[in-house]
């Protein structure tokens, strides 16, 4: 799996499934955001920009079952699910996103988005 992004959700989800076993490439810019990832990380880590194709690429997107988008731009986030879907045909998509105007966007095109404001609002108002 590729994650994009090595903040904390990024870098929680990176040490899960890397204890759980799972093959995981985290992409960040900042070379810093690594040290979040636990000690017994087995993963591969990329300084890069996930805006960049060759950085994708160079995470092999195109081998991987699943991509998560989590770095802190909802603009990085959808391209580099929409680049993984589209180009690399990624079988499992998901990307956060934290306008919930966005979201709406990709409903329909096999990209999960996941709005962390839309869940959080959500639980103090559930829909009618």
């Amino acid at each position: 799996m590729v994650i994009v992004g090595c903040g904390r959700f990024g870098s929680y989800l990176a040490n899960r499934y890397s204890r759980a076993g799972s093959s995981v490439v985290v992409v960040d810019p900042d070379p810093d955001s690594f040290t979040a990832l636990s000690a017994d990380f087995s993963g591969f880590t990329i300084e890069g920009n996930a805006f960049e194709f060759a950085v994708l690429q160079q995470a092999k997107t195109g081998k991987a079952d699943l991509l998560v988008a989590a770095a802190q731009k909802d603009s990085t986030n959808l391209f580099c699910a929409q680049v993984a879907k589209v180009h690399f045909q990624v079988p499992e998509v998901i990307a956060r996103v934290y306008d919930p105007s966005l979201a709406v966007i990709f409903q329909g095109s096999g990209i999960t988005t996941i709005s962390p404001v839309l869940i959080a609002a959500e639980s103090f108002f559930p829909p009618a």
